[in-house]
Parts: structure tokens; sequence; C-alpha cells
């Protein structure tokens, strides 16, 4: 005989009339969905690494002090290489991540450097990290582009390699963190750019609150990199903090990759990549513990091989707050290898508070790589350079037979 309890519930089920669970049931099962949510995701690879690291950081005669200044603290540099191979121009920030720009430039492929270089007022204004690209128009005219972040996103160029910079020209109604990561030519059209950078709701917009997502954008350019589409989002999530992307082509140029730093310091750094030229891409998936860290800076050595700099946030790793470096090939970051070796280029003396690189190949196969740390105990972090090859590396890595 069914109770008159079972009997209410046909007759609401029949009326269409819904029950309300209790709060209790309500929580649980919310706590369900969140931990499933985050199970869901592919399950943590190994938080340290085998592959052997070359310690070049006593190696001063690899090293060049770009700039120094008692007291002062100067940080996160962006370098660009012009086209003869020798000219590199530097800037950044007097503060951590934000302050005055300071600006200057190598004649000698980075061996000296000038002084500070006079720069436009606005450039004083800065509130993030300055990056520098070069960009071509479909005419064929070249400029230098240097953005400035947070609200709103902020923009400069020079139309004779940078001899004379304009002021810093907003461009657009956003904003956002470490803009740019990178800016990358895609398609086979002169002229057509996309860049990345990433948010956490405090300055994508003019009244922004940080939230418990991150956010990746990704905006594109038609003229050259002289104006930008309003920026779509291609990646959030509140479980890991993918930002500061930082991208590498294959060697057939047909895919791109993006190495992601993980801000919420419970996974390894990621990676996502596109096939259609930044159309869609893949879902981020983990790398290995050898390629984790923070503002990922690439290129491509003589023979093929990658040789990427960042900071150094592994979970289980020596080296731990370092500026080091990652030497492997494409495919092994592709088919989520650990690579060949790494490279300490430089030991930092203050937590993690280091490694914003720029990274240049010169003609004759040397790789400039430049940074900001604190290289000496008790003092304010400065700018040096590292020069290397790697074929003065190959030999000291264990079982290496390049």
């Amino acid at each position: 005989m069914e109770s008159m309890e079972e009997n209410q519930q046909d007759d609401m089920a029949k009326s269409g009339t819904r029950t309300r669970l209790p709060r209790t049931i309500l929580r649980r099962i919310a706590l369900a969905l969140y931990l499933l949510q985050y199970q869901l995701l592919a399950q943590p690879m190994s938080q340290g690494y085998t592959i052997p690291t070359i310690d070049l950081a006593q190696e001063t005669h690899r090293q060049v002090i770009v700039d120094r200044e008692a007291g002062q603290y100067l940080g996160h540099p962006t370098t660009c290489l012009l086209e003869d191979g020798k000219t590199m121009l530097c800037v950044y920030p007097k503060g951590h991540g934000r302050g005055a720009i300071v600006y200057k430039r190598s004649l000698d492929g980075g061996k000296t450097w000038s002084g500070r270089l006079r720069t436009p007022p606005s450039w004083g204004t800065s509130r993030e990290v300055p990056t520098l690209h070069r960009v071509i128009d479909a005419a064929g005219k070249k400029r230098i582009i240097m953005w400035s972040g947070l609200y709103p996103a902020r923009l400069a160029f020079s139309e004779d390699d940078g001899q004379n910079w304009s002021e810093l020209q907003a461009a657009g109604n956003w904003g956002g963190i470490v803009v740019m990561g990178y800016v990358a030519p895609i398609g086979k059209q002169q002229g057509n750019y996309m860049a990345m950078f990433h948010d956490d709701g405090r300055f994508f917009g003019v009244e922004g609150k940080r939230s418990s997502f991150m956010t990746l954008y990704q905006t594109f350019s038609k003229d050259g990199g002289l104006s930008w589409t309003y920026p779509e989002t291609i990646y959030k999530n509140d479980q890991i903090h993918l930002c500061e992307p930082g991208m590498v082509r294959s060697p057939d140029g047909k895919q791109m990759a993006v190495l992601l730093r993980e801000n919420a310091r419970r996974r390894n750094s990621h990676v996502m990549f596109s096939s259609d030229e930044a159309d869609t891409w893949t879902k981020p998936r983990e790398l290995p513990a050898s390629l984790t860290g923070d503002r990922h800076t690439g290129v491509y050595a003589p023979d093929g091989r990658l040789f990427i700099s960042f900071r150094d946030t592994t979970h289980q790793s020596p080296t731990k707050g370092d500026w080091v470096a990652w030497v492997g090939t494409y495919e092994d970051i592709l088919h989520n290898r650990e690579g060949q070796y790494r490279v300490r280029l430089m030991k930092n003396h203050k937590g993690a508070d280091c490694a914003y690189p720029g990274v240049e190949l010169l003609p004759d196969g040397t790789i400039v790589t430049t940074t900001y740390g604190h290289w000496t105990q008790g003092e304010s972090p400065y700018i040096v350079s590292v020069r290397l090859k790697l074929s003065e590396l190959d030999p000291r890595a264990p079982g290496q037979t390049r």
C-alpha cells in the first residue's frame, strides 16, 4: 500500500510541480560537480624532470650588463633584433612590472649598449611591462611597435627602426596583463598579425574586478600592427590559471604552439596548438616539468633545435626561482617529451623575481638572451645579457651525442 507521501509525490509529478531539494543536498551536489570538473582535467604529470642541467651561472665571460642603477629596480626587458643582425633594441620599466620605460640600443649584437635614450613623455606613464615587436604592413613598410598594458592597452610605434617614436596611445577600449605575450604574422597575406595576452578581470574593462578565472585573449591586425580588433576569449578556467603566452611555430610553419604559465601553481606549464592560423585552438594540456616556468620566449638555433628561456617555477627543481632555458625540438613539445637538457643562465638571489627574457639569434649562431634579476645578493635587480651557442653546450650535457 502506497503511503500518503508517495501519493503526494506522484500527484506533484503529474501536475508538473517541482520539489525543492534541501540546501544540504544542493551543497553536496555543487561540491561534487566542482570536484568532477577538477578531476576531468588531465591527470597531473610528474612535478620533476630527469634531463640534465648545464650551469652557466658562474661563467661571467658570457654576461653583459645592459643597465644597472644602485637602489633602483630595473625589470622585465624585451628586445628586438633588426635585420642587419647587429642592431638590438631593449626596453624595460623602472620598477616591478610598471614604471617609466627605459630605452637602450646596441649596435654590435648586444656586446655593448648605449646610454639611456630619450623617450616620448608618455613613456614615463607606463603601467605595465613594455614589449617590442617588428611588424611589416602589406605595402612592405617596416615598423617597430611597443605595447604597454593594463587598461587601456596602449601602443607606440617607430617607422625608422627606433630612431624616433610616437607617444603611447590607446589601442582600444580594452586592456590586460603582459600585453602582448607575443605578436606573430599569420596567414599568407603580408601585414596580418595576431597577438595574445591574459587578464584576471581587473584590467580588461574600465571598472574591472579580480575574478577567480584567468582568461586568455587574442586580437588581430590587418594593417601591419597599427590597429587591432576587439579581443576574443580563447580559454578561461578557475582551476588552472594559464597566462603569459609565448609562441613558437613548427619547423614547417604550419602549426603554432603557445606555451603558458600556470599561475595557480597547481600544475606544470601548459601548451595549446593551432593548425589553422589561430582560427581554432586545441584544449591546453600540461607540459613536462622540464618546460615549466613563466614567460617562455624561444628561438630556433641554426640546427633546428629550440632554445626557450623562462623563469624556473618547476615544482621540483634544483634551479627553482632562477633564470633557465630549455633545449629540445618542436617534436619534443608536440609529443610531450622532456627535451634534451636545461641550462641555468644565472642564479637569482631573491625568490623567483627574475627572467622575463628577450631572446635573439645572431647570424653566427650566437643566442643573446636578456633579462632582469637579483643577480647580486642584497642589491636591486638589474639587466643582463647572456651569450652562448648550443654547440658550446652540447658536449657538456651527459648523454648528448651532438
